[in-house]
């Protein structure tokens, strides 16, 4: 499922230097800011989010 994207996402060394940066940032909330511009980072995130809180299902009804 979503955990497989997510791994292979965390395989990019680019990745895996931008969080090690943020983890070790003491400004992390205008790092993320800035991060937040990085496609690479925000398709990160936005793959953390789905697993946490997948999208809803629309228009299907209840049988």
């Amino acid at each position: 499922g979503e955990s497989e994207e997510l791994k292979g996402l965390l395989l990019n060394p680019h990745l895996r230097q931008l969080l090690l940066t943020v983890d070790e940032a003491e400004e992390k909330s205008s790092l993320m800011k800035k991060y937040m511009q990085e496609p690479l980072f925000v398709e990160f995130a936005d793959c953390c989010l789905r697993i946490v809180e997948p999208p809803e299902k629309e228009n299907i009804l209840p049988e």
